[in-house]
């Protein structure tokens, strides 16, 4: 009985410790659809999770889970552009929303008035 609480315990203590760090093929046939929101001129020249400085006309995006360099293709579905991001941060820190693009991004998908905007995201290989 003993052995056995114990070897639960390491289970669920190796189960927290797994590594949140993620390989390209987490990112193989993923799509998802939500609420996009931007982030550009204060936070231009900062460092990004991914260790590079945020460049707010860069097409790069920050997704709460995706390997940093996942590319993805964000489509507005209120106007149907599209364009295509790199992930290199973590966030959107709004729960209500599924990924935030750069000022660059937001401006080909047309939502920098809105500010946000209903999009498909889908992971390209």
């Amino acid at each position: 009985m003993l052995r056995s609480l114990a070897l639960i315990a390491c289970l669920a203590l190796l189960a927290g410790c797994a590594s949140s760090s993620y390989d390209s093929e987490s990112a193989h046939g993923y799509h998802a659809e939500g609420t996009a929101s931007y982030y550009g001129r204060a936070h231009h020249g900062k460092k990004t999770a991914s260790g590079e400085r945020f460049d707010q006309h860069a097409l790069t995006a920050a997704h709460r889970t995706l390997p940093f360099g996942t590319r993805l293709k964000v489509t507005n579905l209120d106007n149907g552009r599209s364009v295509v991001v790199r992930v290199n941060d973590r966030g959107p820190f709004s729960r209500s929303r599924i990924i935030d693009l750069s000022r660059g991004a937001a401006e080909r998908l047309d939502m920098l008035r809105a500010g946000t905007a209903p999009v498909r995201l889908e992971a390209l290989d």
